[in-house]
């Protein structure tokens, strides 16, 4: 492959843009892929092949919110009404940078602060779980040099940034079939949540290499393998057991209350089909690199606008 030209892209690329022909966000009951985890807040990282590669100095300075009052929410949340556990497909990430006519791999750059920002506030207003689907086992068909430059954008950004994470007092947990996954990276993956475990601020948990049928089917192998061991009964399987099964039994709250998708798609896409039985859904129409504050704290006040339903009567 030819090489690409070196450029630059200047940081007020990266403002958020507003399309006044957009749709009005669509909004979602339960009744009615997959972009990149990245932590980098200045990159200037390869793309293409090894070797040829392009200069990106793209992301403006990271606000940082440790020393801010953790309390503090913006006068159209309520602190009461929070959901615990935010899940977030961040889509457009492609889009973006087509729209702007540059490489795929600019708007995964690009994203990067938008997710950085998602992870300070849910650390600063509160929110106890945010999952993000970085990577879905349904993306091993991209180009492989999108896919190379975001395995090794993600191991650079666990290696910078692990040391904020803990001094955040955040919990790293990765879900997902990791041994497709390059090998140091795994080793780095491994590292982070060794290291963070004890961490109680936020529990950031990173779905790689995800897919939601397959986190049902090994569920459901893990449950047939205990009752031919003689470890339960086939009549006691229920859907608590299963899903202390399922990857998200690493935290206290495993079910999304609130799942956000960006770029104006309507799916979920092998997310999590059995989690997000009785989340409330939010589809935003931005591009996920422009998905900041503002964007979020309307997502927050949409879910706390609802009146949640379980099957049955309302929970306010």
């Amino acid at each position: 492959m030819a090489a690409m030209p070196s450029f630059q892209i200047h940081p007020s690329t990266l403002k958020h843009q507003r399309f006044p022909n957009a749709p009005r966000n669509k909004l979602l009951s339960p009744n009615s892929c997959c972009p990149l985890f990245s932590l980098v807040s200045k990159a200037s990282i390869l793309s293409g092949t090894r070797g040829n590669g392009v200069l990106l100095n793209c992301l403006p300075p990271v606000e940082n919110h440790a020393d801010e009052d953790l309390g503090s929410l913006p006068p159209d949340l309520r602190k009461n009404s929070m959901p615990s556990h935010v899940a977030v497909i961040m889509d457009g990430n492609r889009r973006w940078a087509q729209m702007r006519g540059l490489p795929s791999v600019s708007g995964y750059e690009a994203g990067a602060q938008a997710f950085r920002t998602v992870v300070d506030l849910c650390c600063k207003w509160r929110i106890t779980v945010l999952t993000v689907f970085a990577f879905s086992s349904d993306n091993w068909t991209r180009p492989k040099v999108e896919i190379d430059f975001i395995m090794e954008l993600l191991e650079r950004a666990l290696r910078d940034e692990l040391q904020q994470l803990t001094r955040k007092k955040v919990r790293v947990s990765i879900i997902g079939d990791c041994t497709r996954l390059p090998k140091p990276l795994q080793v780095l993956l491994r590292e982070a949540e060794e290291t963070t475990k004890n961490n109680s601020q936020l529990h950031l948990i990173c779905a790689l290499n995800y897919s939601g049928q397959n986190d049902i089917l090994q569920a459901c192998q893990n449950m047939a393998l205990k009752v031919k061991d003689g470890l339960i009964e086939p009549e006691d399987i229920n859907k608590f057991l299963l899903e202390k099964e399922l990857e998200t039994n690493c935290t206290e709250f495993p079910n999304p209350d609130l799942l956000i998708r960006t770029s104006g798609e309507l799916r979920i896409s092998n997310f999590f089909l059995w989690q997000l039985a009785y989340t409330e859904l939010y589809f935003a129409n931005s591009l996920w690199p422009d998905f900041g504050e503002d964007e979020f704290v309307e997502a927050l006040s949409s879910f706390q606008q609802r009146e949640r339903r379980y099957g049955g009567k309302s929970v306010s």
